[in-house]
């Protein structure tokens, strides 16, 4: 996989430390993630590279932008990003564990969004910083769920890209902690193909819940239009 930086229109990500780099599912997260309330502060779960944190800096007017990252490699990459980008004056990295942060802001976010690691023991392979970052057990739904309840302001938003084989499981556990969902985004590669991905809003209010599909391309490098609409104010070539 490339290391070298990745250019969107208005900003550069730098992924050479990061074990996770750029990939579909956090762009997609950053594009689609609701901004209706109008945030005045964001929290990003297991930033890595940045890249959702800086994608909500251009598309927001959040005041405060505050992330999250253990991973040493991760948190140093995350800072030198943010301090890179146009909008370093809104951009704060934590090194520190999620129970850390938790433990020690009292202050409530109206938005919260997460690309988190969610693969299970049967993805291990050999490079054990690219596991910690993918696995279940790094961040497993429950405790990523309890954090978001104890984070997320009353009239807050949260956000999550999760696999669609594990979507049912998280709902039944969001609700444990009262967030119910209100908007959920189906992803598939292909019209063939099977959904792989999940993308879902959930908020304190039980609501109807909007659910869309949405197919990336129709054949290799042809993608639809639905993809290159909620796309196409960060990738160069859309």
């Amino acid at each position: 996989m490339s290391i070298k930086p990745f250019k969107f229109k208005e900003f550069t990500v730098k992924q050479d430390r990061c074990a996770m780099k750029i990939g579909t599912d956090s762009v997609l997260l950053g594009a689609w993630a609701s901004l209706n309330i109008n945030p005045f502060s964001v929290l990003d779960i297991g930033a890595g590279t940045g890249i959702l944190s800086l994608m909500l800096a251009q598309r927001s007017r959040a005041e405060i932008i505050d992330a999250v990252e253990i991973d040493d490699n991760a948190f140093e990459q995350c800072v030198e990003n943010f301090e890179q980008s146009p909008w370093g004056d809104r951009l704060f990295c934590y090194h520190v564990s999620l129970d850390e942060f938790v433990n020690e802001i009292d202050d409530k976010y109206d938005l919260i969004i997460s690309n988190p690691p969610f693969y299970s023991e049967d993805y291990k392979t050999d490079n054990e910083q690219r596991d910690l970052a993918r696995f279940q057990e790094a961040l497993p739904f429950e405790h990523l769920l309890y954090s978001v309840s104890k984070l997320l302001s009353n009239d807050g938003v949260f956000s999550a890209v999760i696999p669609f084989s594990e979507e049912e499981k998280f709902l039944q556990i969001a609700s444990q902690f009262e967030l119910f969902p209100s908007r959920i985004l189906r992803v598939k590669g292909q019209p063939t193909s099977e959904i792989k991905r999940s993308l879902i809003e959930c908020t304190y209010n039980k609501e109807d819940v909007e659910t869309n599909e949405l197919i990336i391309e129709t054949q290799r490098h042809q993608y639809t239009q639905d993809y290159i609409y909620l796309t196409k104010d960060f990738y160069l070539k859309m």
